[in-house]
């Protein structure tokens, strides 16, 4: 059915499902946003015929969901990157998935924390050796940030559901009831202890956080840590890795999870799920110890 045969005009729900059309359709977003942006990678990883997944890219592109960049002019040859209209489908698409991880994979009930050995746990592990996606975040100061360029040092990169400063950007209610959620001012305090073992263990040590840049401006003003905090409010890195969230206060959060990339943005190894936020710091370094032997 095109969008122009929908009944509900005015309704935008049946519009958006016009223009996605189907669950490969939505699939190849996943897809694109993770890095998989040529058609011949994007065919083996979806097992897609190479028909429909040519209907389906072009059908993206002609509604501007995608854009086609040529990378080879004989044989000519493209990349489908997401264009703005496309990154708008991101936090749709981690709503999707928090909701099939929660009501459909699990028993409905809400949590920050993870568990060993789930399917959540297995697709964050199975993120070693990706490189990191090529996105940009805000920092909490501002400036911008490039995720997946290439650098001169390690980088530890800490996921946390959410942290307050006291008054206006206090904790949302029923927080404290949330499992997993309590102990990232605790977290963010011990790495900011501990950034001189990390800085002699070769690594830099970044907060990441689905919160707005002001209120991580206040909570790093406010704990004076020594490291930047970086945005993800568009969901562009939680989509890009498929990473695990809960919604929380109308807000699709971070569970607590930590990355660790090499110079090269290559992500080496990682910590989910985490009980410990203090202790997952020590944990991190020893990581770092090991790998780099």
């Amino acid at each position: 059915m095109k969008r122009a045969d929908l009944q509900d005009a005015d309704c935008g729900i049946a519009q958006a499902l016009g223009v996605i059309g189907d669950w490969w359709t939505f699939l190849v977003v996943r897809d694109v946003a993770g890095g998989t942006t040529r058609f011949d990678d994007l065919q083996r990883e979806l097992g897609v015929s190479r028909r429909a997944l040519a209907e389906r890219l072009a059908g993206l592109v002609a509604h501007g969901v995608l854009e086609k960049r040529p990378y080879s002019e004989r044989p000519p040859r493209h990349d489908y990157v997401l264009t703005p209209k496309g990154e708008g489908l991101l936090p749709a698409l981690i709503a999707l998935q928090d909701w099939g991880t929660r009501h459909v994979m699990g028993d409905g009930a809400l949590t920050a924390a993870g568990e060993h050995g789930s399917a959540e746990s297995r697709r964050v592990h199975d993120l070693v050796g990706r490189k990191l996606p090529d996105v940009v975040l805000e920092r909490h100061d501002g400036r911008p940030f490039a995720v997946g360029a290439p650098g001169d040092a390690w980088s530890v990169f800490y996921l946390f559901p959410g942290a307050f400063a006291p008054g206006a950007h206090a904790y949302p209610p029923g927080w404290g009831d949330i499992p997993g959620a309590a102990g990232c001012t605790l977290e963010s305090l011990t790495y900011a202890a501990r950034r001189a073992d990390f800085a002699a263990a070769g690594a830099g040590i970044r907060g990441v956080s689905t919160q707005r840049p002001d209120q991580l401006a206040a909570f790093a003003e406010h704990t004076e840590l020594p490291y930047p905090l970086l945005s993800d409010q568009d969901s562009k890195l939680a989509a890009g890795l498929l990473l695990p969230t809960f919604r929380a206060a109308g807000v699709d959060r971070f569970k607590r999870l930590s990355l660790l990339a090499d110079p090269g943005a290559v992500i080496r190894a990682v910590q989910f799920p985490i009980t410990d936020p203090a202790g997952s710091v020590a944990e991190m370094l020893t990581l770092i110890h090991n790998v780099r032997k």
